[in-house]
């Protein structure tokens, strides 16, 4: 099911994802507060549909606005022990990794799942985009269910 809410014109294309981080400072006294701290804090999230007509309005946080769309909770996409790479089995993430420059990172540290928090696998999609783990893991890419609101 979607959720209505207001979001920066940059970020208003449908299939765009976010996660949404919260509200921000400069959210104090704003008259949209009510429709646009909608959402749960550190869940990702899909760009549905952007409503017709719809109004920009002045936002203290996006420099050129936000207007009215809907979104969706998304999947996330992440690496895990290959030995519980299954589908339908609820996983988490193998912990940190120092090595920023590994084309796996952000799937062994990925925005919208937090470390220890068990996730239920959708799909297992393959191997990760790594030649080798430089922490000597074994790990499978899969696709997270949506978390629903």
């Amino acid at each position: 099911m979607s959720t209505l809410t207001l979001l920066g014109t940059r970020l208003a294309e449908p299939g765009q994802e976010f996660v949404y981080r919260g509200e921000a400072d400069a959210c104090e006294g704003c008259p949209y507060r009510d429709q646009c701290l909608t959402l749960t804090e550190g869940r990702r999230y899909r760009v549905d549909a952007v409503r017709e007509n719809a109004s920009t309005l002045d936002c203290g946080v996006h420099d050129t606005g936000v207007v009215a769309v809907e979104v969706v909770p998304a999947g996330v996409r992440a690496n895990v022990a290959s030995s519980s790479a299954y589908a339908g089995s609820n996983v988490s993430l193998e912990g940190p990794c120092p090595h920023t420059d590994c084309p796996s990172h952000e799937l062994c540290e990925p925005q919208g799942v937090e470390f220890g928090e068990d996730r239920r696998i959708e799909t297992v999609v393959g191997d990760p985009p790594h030649d080798f783990c430089a922490l000597d893991r074994d790990l499978t890419t899969v696709e997270f269910e949506a978390q629903e609101e």
